[in-house]
């Protein structure tokens, strides 16, 4: 699967962790500094060891060192004492994923959806530990669950097409770029990825066709060569 969609999910929930961390004016720049603050968070969280908020710091900093089990460990912490801290499952379960802990990912993800039906990210990442431990069918469901809870995403639509594509259903992942594009007409990668599609069903004259549309709309000819030779 071209995972770069669920990768921008990803991304975005670094861009979470350093807003965290920054909110706690850590304005640190380097492993070295984050250790700092680790140190510092943990004279801390000893003085107040209840302390959820501190608790979240500390573990969205273990998330930006790459510190899987450390957060693991301090998110579970925060569940004993919130049981229902969406953030803690949250942020668990991405850490679950990142470790390959793929069924105590799932669990993180379901309780989540048992608490807000409607999260987004978690019924995203659910379909994506599905994806990695082998489950396409029940994948598949999450995804068409995404779709049907988000009919206005075009991110919904997107990572259901991206699915698809990997799985060689090539005619629904064109129709849910078709959506994703409809939805988001700027998005250069969705747009990329419908060529992919197209092209993987022989169909050079209409992805040409769409990549001449791209290079009329802005987009650098220079970085469409790669899909433009394979229209040859």
């Amino acid at each position: 699967m071209d995972c770069r969609i669920y990768q921008r999910v990803m991304r975005q929930i670094s861009f979470l962790v350093a807003v965290l961390a920054f909110s706690m004016e850590i304005q640190a720049q380097s492993a070295q500094s984050w250790q700092d603050s680790l140190a510092v968070l943990g004279k801390q969280i000893l003085q107040s060891p209840q302390s959820v908020d501190l608790r979240l710091k500390k573990a969205a900093v273990n998330l930006e060192l790459n510190q899987w089990d450390y957060a693991i460990d301090e998110y579970g912490r925060v569940l004993d004492i919130e049981p229902r801290n969406l953030s803690a499952l949250y942020f668990r379960a991405y850490a679950h994923h990142q470790q390959r802990h793929y069924e105590l990912a799932k669990a993180d993800y379901e309780s989540i959806l048992a608490l807000v039906p409607k999260h987004f990210e978690s019924q995203l990442g659910l379909a994506m530990v599905k994806r990695n431990m082998g489950r396409a069918v029940e994948a598949m469901d999450e995804l068409n669950r995404l779709v049907q809870a988000f009919p206005d995403s075009a991110l919904a639509y997107a990572a259901r097409a991206g699915y698809e594509a990997e799985q060689k259903q090539y005619e629904p992942a064109l129709y849910d770029w078709d959506e994703a594009i409809r939805l988001k007409p700027d998005n250069v990668d969705f747009a990329v990825s419908k060529v992919e599609v197209l092209l993987a069903l022989h169909r050079k004259r209409e992805a040409k066709a769409h990549l001449q549309q791209l290079v009329k709309a802005g987009v650098p000819k220079a970085e469409l060569r790669h899909w433009m030779r394979q229209c040859q």
